[in-house]
C-alpha cells in the first residue's frame, strides 16, 4: 500500500511505500488523539462525496481549533493516492490532519500540522445489522460534540461491548436519554410511519450519508427517547461504508419490519442516486 503524507519532512506532500512513512513521536495526534479526520469510498479509482467530506474536515479542524487545512492539496493527495493503488476497490480513503508535534501536554507546539492520505480495502457490510445500546452517553454539550475527531477511543471500547454481545455496531443515548448515534454510523428509525434521525443539536456527527439520505429520500430530523425504541418499526444505518444498511435487531428485539419498506426505499434511493453523481 502506498500513501501520502504532508508535514515537517515532507514538504509539499509524497507518495509513500506505508513502510516508510515516519511518524515523529511527539506528533500531538499520537499522544493525546489532537486531530481530524475523514473516511471517504472510492469506487473505480473515484471518491465519492469528495467535496463534502472535505467541507466537514474543514469544519471540525475549525471546532478543535486547527489551521484550516489546504482542501485543494489534500484532494490532490487523495487523487495521488487512488492513482498509486489502482488494484484497491472498492477503496477506504483515510485522510488524517494532526495538529503536528507538539509538547508531552495538551499544550499544542508551534510546528506545522501533519497530513495524510492512505487507503485500504472497503470491505462490503452485511446484508442487515444488529445493534445494542450501550450503557454510557455521548455528551452532546461537550467540546467535541458533531466533530470528526481523532479521539475514537470511546467508539473502541462501545464497539467492543456491542461485539461481545453478538452485534455489529453499538448505539448511544445523550445526556437527555434520547437516541444520539452510532460508533461510525447514523441511526434512522421508523416509528409510527416517521422516518426520524436525531437532530444535531441531539449531538451525532453530521454524516454525509445522513445528510444525503435527508435529501434524497426524505425523513425529519426529532428528538427520540431511548424508551421509546421497543416501539420502533424499522431502522437502518447510515454511513460511509455502510451506505444504507438496515437493522434487523437492537438489543435482541427483532424489528417488525427488517428491513421495511422505507428502509427499503431509501436504499434503492441512495444507490440509484449514489451511483449517478460521484461528487452530489
Amino acid at each position: 500500500m502506498r500513501m501520502w503524507i504532508a508535514g515537517a519532512g515532507y514538504g509539499a506532500g509524497r507518495v509513500l511505500e506505508a513502510e516508510e512513512v515516519q511518524i515523529p513521536a511527539l506528533d500531538h495526534g499520537i499522544t493525546v488523539g489532537d486531530g481530524v479526520f475523514e473516511t471517504v469510498k472510492a469506487v473505480g479509482g473515484r471518491p465519492f462525496a469528495l467535496t463534502r467530506h472535505l467541507r466537514r474536515l474543514a469544519r471540525s479542524a475549525e471546532g478543535i481549533g486547527l489551521p484550516a487545512p489546504d482542501l485543494e492539496r489534500i484532494a490532490d493527495g487523495v487523487r495521488q493516492v487512488l492513482e498509486a493503488n489502482p488494484a484497491i476497490d472498492p477503496a477506504r480513503v483515510r485522510i488524517t490532519v494532526t495538529a503536528g508535534v507538539g509538547p508531552l501536554g495538551s499544550d499544542r507546539g508551534p510546528g506545522e500540522p501533519t497530513c495524510m492520505v492512505a487507503v485500504a480495502e472497503f470491505a462490503r457490510p452485511a446484508p442487515m445489522v444488529d445493534v445494542v445500546l450501550v450503557p454510557w452517553t455521548r455528551n452532546e454539550n461537550g467540546a467535541l460534540s458533531g466533530l470528526k475527531t481523532t479521539s475514537y477511543a470511546e467508539n473502541v471500547v462501545a464497539l467492543a461491548y456491542a461485539r461481545e454481545r453478538g452485534a455489529g455496531e453499538a448505539i448511544f443515548a445523550n445526556t437527555a436519554g434520547n437516541l444520539c448515534e452510532g460508533t461510525g454510523s447514523n441511526v434512522f428509525v421508523v416509528v409510527d410511519g416517521r422516518l426520524i434521525t436525531p437532530p444535531l443539536a441531539a449531538g451525532p456527527l453530521a454524516g454525509i450519508t445522513r445528510e444525503l439520505v435527508l435529501e434524497w429520500c426524505g425523513g425529519e430530523e426529532a428528538d427520540l427517547p431511548v424508551a421509546r425504541l421497543g416501539e420502533v418499526e424499522e431502522a437502518f444505518l447510515a454511513s460511509t461504508g455502510r451506505d444504507v444498511q438496515p437493522i434487523r435487531a437492537i438489543d435482541g428485539r427483532e424489528l417488525p419490519q427488517a428491513p421495511g419498506p422505507v428502509t427499503r426505499k431509501a436504499m434503492e434511493v441512495f444507490a440509484e442516486r449514489g451511483a449517478s453523481d460521484m461528487d452530489p
